[in-house]
């Protein structure tokens, strides 16, 4: 259904906005961060539901103070202009990726899982942190099971391959896609944050090949005593349909006809919906191409893909209140964080920007994290990348690092998680894990905090 071009008028005005209008959103990111450890099953079979009545109480609010036209905008414009492009290439990147098997007896030494590590680091920013880390993460268990201490890869492994390897593309990490859809040049944070990144991973094997090395010289258990089968990469036609996800959003940034669909007063572009269309395409090709068996495998189910498609709807919806008061500045109820992150002559404060999206990001998720931190230093990409680059950095690196902190940061991470234990591994509690990964963490983000290289933070 199409609307003339007056549906734009019917915009929610921040200012008006008090803060219980928030509520929802923060409640259903506590939902998000405590129902797989509280009440899990409650949750496994129910967080659509628990999802869905957060987004209709936003919606009912929306529709008490501005009306049912600014509501039907509001909707219309987070899930068409925002949540659906984002969906769309997780789920195409989810797919191809899961049609990718390494097969084969690996052994556990501290070197082959190092390299295991640093490929799947170097992979995430191409097939993105769920991708790498469904790809390999059987692999490493399987070559690490009979070891006594094993536990460490796989937290290493969530750290670098699920989170800190995402860093330089949209494909990476769910929140710098975002950032794509907000206007951020795809190569932006390839070309600002390979240096950091770069140290990160660099500092993070280096600790992780040293403890490995101790605890595989202390174990009795030779890893290798076994002759291994042959390392095999089968469903390799799948790497074509990663490149050609690649070309379809590179495409969608350069490729600018002009041309516009009106729905609800939400522009829709053409190069936009054609790349949505044929991410689609690409991600039906895997599935007939191929092999079943190869996606048995991988264990691939459709349910990790399902979760985040329905908790993130419902993380768009009731997202709205919270960045349309975001957008009134000062004059919205979130003038008290703007403070925080700003000095009293408007620079923004890099170091408040990196620590707050990235401890936020911890415990509330990088994606919507991100997002909230994109509009509160403006909004404004092509500011953002050129005068206010270290803002971006600051945030960029905040969402994408510090998502490692604790199983909720990031998508992969209790994906990774709840597939070691399925498998034997002894994972830590969510406050151990937080324990552990601080432990390795808030060093090197101290470091980056000070780090005299571009982007400086000041």
């Amino acid at each position: 259904m199409l609307l003339p071009d007056s549906a734009d008028a019917a915009t929610l005005d921040g200012a008006s906005l008090r803060w219980p209008l928030a509520l929802p959103f923060v409640g259903l990111l506590l939902s998000i961060a405590t129902g797989p450890l509280l009440f899990p099953k409650l949750w496994h079979d129910h967080y659509g539901k628990i999802a869905a009545a957060w987004s209709v109480i936003t919606l009912a609010s929306i529709l008490w103070f501005a009306g049912g036209e600014a509501m039907v905008a509001a909707v219309t414009h987070a899930l068409l202009a925002e949540y659906l492009s984002f969906i769309v290439v997780l789920f195409a990147l989810y797919t191809v990726a899961g049609g990718i098997v390494v097969s084969g007896d690996i052994r556990g030494t501290p070197l082959s899982n190092t390299i295991i590590l640093a490929l799947g680091t170097a992979m995430a920013s191409i097939v993105g942190t769920t991708g790498a880390s469904m790809i390999l993460i059987r692999p490493l268990i399987r070559a690490n099971l009979a070891r006594p201490h094993n536990t460490h890869v796989v937290v290493f492994f969530i750290i670098l391959v699920a989170n800190v390897g995402g860093a330089l593309s949209p494909l990476g990490d769910p929140p710098l896609f975002v950032g794509f859809l907000n206007g951020v040049d795809f190569f932006w944070t390839a070309r600002h944050l390979w240096l950091q990144t770069l140290i990160v991973a660099g500092l993070l094997l280096t600790v992780f090949i040293a403890f490995d090395t101790w605890r595989f010289r202390s174990e009795s258990v030779d890893a290798g005593k076994s002759s291994p089968a042959p390392i095999r990469i089968e469903g390799l036609l799948n790497l074509p349909l990663v490149a050609a996800i690649i070309g379809c959003i590179l495409l969608s940034a350069n490729w600018k006809p002009g041309i516009a669909v009106d729905v609800f007063g939400t522009h829709l572009e053409l190069q936009n919906l054609v790349r949505d269309g044929m991410l689609i395409l690409i991600a039906l090709l895997s599935l007939w191409l191929t092999r079943e068996e190869h996606r048995k495998v991988n264990g691939f189910t459709w349910e990790p893909i399902r979760e985040v498609a329905k908790l993130f709807a419902a993380i768009f919806v009731t997202i709205i209140p919270v960045l349309a008061a975001l957008d009134a500045g000062k004059h919205g109820f979130f003038a008290w964080l703007l403070s925080a992150v700003t000095e009293a002559n408007g620079t923004p404060k890099q170091v408040a920007y990196f620590w707050y999206t990235g401890l936020m990001s911890a415990f509330l998720d990088n994606a919507p994290t991100y997002l909230l931190f994109f509009k509160l230093a403006g909004g404004n990409a092509e500011a953002l990348m050129n005068a206010l680059s270290g803002t971006l950095a600051a945030i960029s690196m905040g969402a994408v690092y510090m998502g490692a902190l604790t199983y909720i940061g990031n998508a992969p991470n209790f994906m990774v998680a709840a597939i070691a234990a399925e498998r034997g591994i002894q994972m830590p509690s969510f406050f151990g894990y937080l324990f552990w990964a601080s432990l390795v963490l808030v060093p090197l983000f101290l470091l980056l905090t000070f780090l005299p290289i571009a982007p400086v933070f000041n």
